[in-house]
């Protein structure tokens, strides 16, 4: 009787900083503060973020791999890290024009970038941590 092929889960972390302000363009400013706090700064804030790609699928026999952990650094350097490192996500990030830039915005937006290019496996979640008490996950539902 052959073996059941077992699903692996690889995570890849990467690390991107930036600044941001939590803020509703269609509230008034008083509103904005008193939902966001200091987070509708008008100054910006920023964070040291730390974001976790998770990919699973069944190791391929020839490698040993579900991915190569390579390939899948420089998808999330090429797609997500080098248009957020030390950018403004309010002003600067395209795939956020329009969108309070929330980590649970940002998530999902990262995944919408990443999942096409997923070639081996299937994308499984995004993690992404903006302080040490904060994160989320986001699964693609």
């Amino acid at each position: 009787m052959a073996e059941k092929q077992k699903i692996v889960y690889i995570t890849r972390r990467e690390r991107f900083n930036a600044a941001h302000k939590l803020y509703n363009p269609k509230w008034s400013e008083e509103a904005n503060e008193a939902f966001f706090g200091k987070c509708a700064n008008k100054f910006y804030h920023g964070h040291n973020f730390e974001l976790f790609v998770t990919i699973k699928g069944i190791s391929d026999p020839e490698t040993g791999m579900v991915m190569d952990l390579k390939k899948l650094k420089q998808i999330i350097k090429e797609f997500i890290t080098e248009k957020l490192d030390h950018k403004n996500l309010n002003e600067d990030v395209d795939f956020l024009k329009g969108q309070i830039p929330s980590i649970e915005n940002i998530v999902v937006a990262i995944w919408a970038l990443l999942e096409p290019h997923i070639e081996n496996g299937k994308l499984h979640c995004i993690k992404l941590i903006e302080t040490e008490n904060n994160f989320v996950s986001y699964y693609g539902e």
